[in-house]
């Protein structure tokens, strides 16, 4: 058996490597740790004649949500909920609700970086599994599969910092008014 007998530049060289920052646990680092379903629910009240014969295409109505709920010093769980609705000249076809979560492992993230983190990264991750989730249930259920559009996390962040501000300034009474 021969002997590995190579070396690194820096080895040969006879200098001693610095570990970088993430093999040491110094640097940022940013892990999913796992998923989960929380809650998922699919009903189709007006089922078998509701969903026989569709001669046109439902109208949808869908919400989501996102929510954050700190785990340890380290982990976060990050929810979204999904509700799509079905609807055909005012009757509901059908309903799904979804929860869908992931434990993320967060560490040496500045505190003023974590929002962005939490509410945009975390959920551009999970969203692939929970509209795949959300597509199987529907096609099971009888209905044709409800591929949900790509969500804009970006934008549903800064939506909800305005609506924050906003309510914030309105329980705070009115601001008096500057003059010159």
């Amino acid at each position: 058996m021969a002997k590995d007998t190579t070396k690194t530049a820096a080895g040969a060289a006879g200098s001693e490597q610095k570990p970088n920052a993430a093999a040491t646990g110094s640097g940022p680092a940013f892990n999913i740790v796992g998923q989960y379903t929380r809650d998922l629910s699919f009903e189709v009240p007006g089922a078998p004649q509701s969903i026989t014969g569709l001669s046109k295409m439902p109208g949808y109505n869908v919400g989501i949500n996102v929510q954050v709920k700190k785990q340890t010093d380290e982990q976060y769980a990050v929810e979204l909920s999904l509700n799509a609705k079905a609807e055909m000249d005012g009757t509901l076809l059908y309903n799904v609700e979804l929860v869908y979560g992931g434990i993320f492992r967060v560490r040496n993230i500045a505190e003023n970086q974590l929002p962005p983190l939490l509410m945009i990264e975390c959920p551009r991750m999970l969203f692939p599994f929970a509209r795949q989730v959300i597509a199987s249930v529907t096609q099971s259920g009888g209905v044709p599969p409800l591929f949900l559009e790509p969500v804009d996390f970006v934008a549903l962040y800064q939506q909800n910092l305005a609506n924050m501000a906003k309510n914030s300034t309105a329980a705070g009474g009115a601001q008096p008014e500057k003059t010159s």
